[in-house]
């Protein structure tokens, strides 16, 4: 049975596996003391995704809470340009009090999709990594659930550093990636966006591969997605067999954990040093999800 550490009436279990826990005795719709808000950001700093089961959340909540570890940052927007390199940001007008909160949902109502995403599986990614700044963290919370399916997984990048192989790890010292802009997590083509077959034309933000953590000061991978990635100044044979390698390494089962879902569950997690996917699940039910996520800076 997975030990319990109480901190300020804030009750931390983990999973056992290689990152996440559950955090017990806090409702996050209510005021949190500097005291239990010191006790979750201990708990997230040392297991990377945090859940809390039997959340009653407004939009509100989720925001007032997510401000508390953060600056919130714009939500994507569904078909939108996405920011690139020296640009500045595009944002489309949203509704009043919703600029912050991203709907993930294969709801249709009235003929139009509700959120994003669909029903089909997310591929193991980063949250917006393609854009310069990309957020430090994410918080997803459940309003409707699938009977079965939709399951998230994380992994953790930390781990997956820390045991590359010498050789390979040797490889990718010093190496910047691009990550590619076109696409969302779910292989959706973003508007004004063309496929690239050739991936070392991708257009995204470049990064390095190792990345050092700003508050913890550890070095994690951060590889973003698979599709149209590009490891800078390497013949485009070699470097998508480092990628590959890489990518074999860190999707690896002992480095994961997976959250299943239930209505009122709130999950957050460090996008500097998490990855994360989804299951598919059956089209015909309904899945809603409010997500926030906290501004980042640039990875180094």
């Amino acid at each position: 049975m997975a030990a319990i550490i109480e901190r300020q009436g804030v009750r931390v279990r983990a999973t056992g596996a290689a990152l996440a826990a559950d955090v017990e005795g806090v409702d996050l719709a209510g005021a949190l003391t500097p005291e239990m808000l010191g006790a979750i950001t201990a708990a997230w700093g040392q297991h990377l995704v945090l859940r809390f089961r039997g959340q009653g959340l407004s939009d509100d909540d989720l925001m007032r809470f997510s401000r508390q570890l953060g600056e919130l940052d714009w939500a994507p927007i569904a078909a939108a340009r996405v920011r690139l390199p020296g640009e500045d940001r595009t944002v489309e007008a949203a509704p009043e009090g919703r600029q912050y909160v991203m709907v993930v949902s294969n709801v249709i109502e009235d003929g139009q999709p509700i959120g994003q995403l669909g029903a089909y599986e997310a591929i193991w990614h980063t949250d917006m990594s393609y854009i310069p700044e990309p957020p430090s963290a994410s918080a997803l919370y459940s309003l409707e659930v699938p009977p079965e399916g939709g399951d998230t997984g994380f992994c953790n990048l930390y781990l997956a550093y820390e045991t590359l192989a010498p050789e390979l790890r040797r490889q990718v010292a010093g190496r910047l990636c691009r990550h590619d802009a076109s696409r969302n997590s779910a292989g959706e083509l973003r508007r004004g966006f063309v496929d690239a077959p050739d991936a070392s034309q991708t257009i995204g933000a470049e990064h390095p591969i190792i990345r050092t953590h700003p508050v913890t000061g550890r070095k994690a991978l951060f590889l973003g997605r698979r599709r149209n990635a590009y490891v800078l100044d390497l013949p485009l044979a070699e470097s998508e067999a480092l990628l590959d390698a890489l990518w074999a390494h860190c999707t690896r089962s002992e480095f994961s954990w997976y959250q299943q879902w239930r209505a009122g569950d709130l999950i957050l997690w460090d996008n500097r040093c998490v990855m994360h996917r989804r299951d598919a699940f059956d089209p015909a039910t309904r899945r809603v999800m409010h997500r926030t996520q906290i501004k980042g800076d640039r990875p180094f």
